[in-house]
């Protein structure tokens, strides 16, 4: 059995080699850029030194005392706990918009109106969050944005909408959500786009109205691409959004604004801890690694995993 699977590789390798052959560089991209580097995983159980570099460093005494450290450590429950609320509350509110947004957009009769509405919720996709902040600046600054100044007009105080650590996560989800809702809602309307017009021609025959024929036709279709964006969204669940918060949060909002990437990228590069920043790394990609495996086991329940 093993001789004829081994001659049936062979066989479908000959005869499509040039598959192959296209697909070799890319291969080669992800050896050589992907897993060559995964080596460095190394740097977390060894007291690294840059003169010495990863294979010349002695290992750590224990081999996890960097990972020990990290848990004893009084910022590591604040640090972790920031990472899951904005992850949460990101996908939580995230995740249902771009459908309602596919929705209306493929439900808008009007063709010309239908394409300003597409461009109009893909734009802030393509913006960076350098440029994004500066429109935070231009409407929640407290001393010259323009909802303050409105507030002052109307007798009211000014309030600190980007210090304030209260509402501050809430507006790290908000302009998360603005910024890729056009952007998200594209594969739900390309998932729209290969639904079998003719269940929607029946359902007209049997009097549904456009409601029920969203409900009970373009909803249940739409599971499967659902399902396949929570198991992304759940491997990513450790990743609150690095280049987002970095750029927005200020020492007034550290408190709940400082997540594993940030504290990752201050303790790594700025302080030069780099076998701490690699053990913190190294388990948020473990706990990446399990969660998309767990969601996707529990997907196959509805037979919609990925593999």
């Amino acid at each position: 059995m093993e001789k004829k699977g081994r001659q049936r590789i062979r066989h479908i390798m000959k005869w499509n080699w040039q598959y192959y052959v296209m697909l070799l560089p890319f291969l080669i991209y992800y050896l050589v850029f992907k897993y060559g580097p995964m080596y460095g995983v190394l740097i977390a159980f060894k007291d690294y030194n840059i003169p010495k570099g990863i294979l010349g460093s002695p290992w750590a005494e224990p081999v996890w005392k960097h990972f020990e450290y990290f848990f004893e450590s009084p910022y590591a429950a604040r640090i972790i706990g920031n990472t899951l609320k904005i992850s949460f509350y990101k996908i939580a509110f995230g995740m249902i918009p771009p459908i309602i947004l596919a929705i209306m957009i493929n439900e808008c009769k009007n063709k010309w109106f239908r394409k300003a509405i597409q461009t109009a919720s893909y734009l802030p996709h393509f913006l960076s969050w350098v440029i994004i902040y500066g429109i935070m600046t231009a409407f929640f600054s407290q001393t010259s944005g323009l909802i303050n100044r409105w507030l002052t007009q109307w007798g009211l105080s000014s309030y600190p909408f980007l210090t304030d650590p209260t509402h501050f996560q809430a507006m790290i989800v908000g302009t998360d959500l603005w910024k890729g809702l056009g952007w998200s809602a594209i594969i739900y309307l390309a998932a729209i786009a290969g639904i079998d017009t003719t269940l929607y021609e029946a359902a007209i025959i049997d009097g549904c109205s456009k409601l029920k024929r969203i409900w009970y036709i373009t909803l249940p279709l739409l599971k499967g691409t659902f399902i396949l964006q929570l198991i992304l969204r759940a491997g990513s669940i450790m990743n609150a959004g690095f280049d987002q918060i970095y750029v927005i949060a200020s020492d007034q909002v550290l408190s709940v604004a400082e997540i594993l990437d940030t504290w990752v990228f201050k303790e790594g590069i700025q302080r030069m801890n780099y076998s701490l920043a690699s053990a913190v790394g190294l388990l948020k990609s473990v706990i990446g690694l399990v969660l998309v495996l767990g969601t996707n086991k529990l997907a196959r329940k509805w037979d919609e995993g990925l593999w």
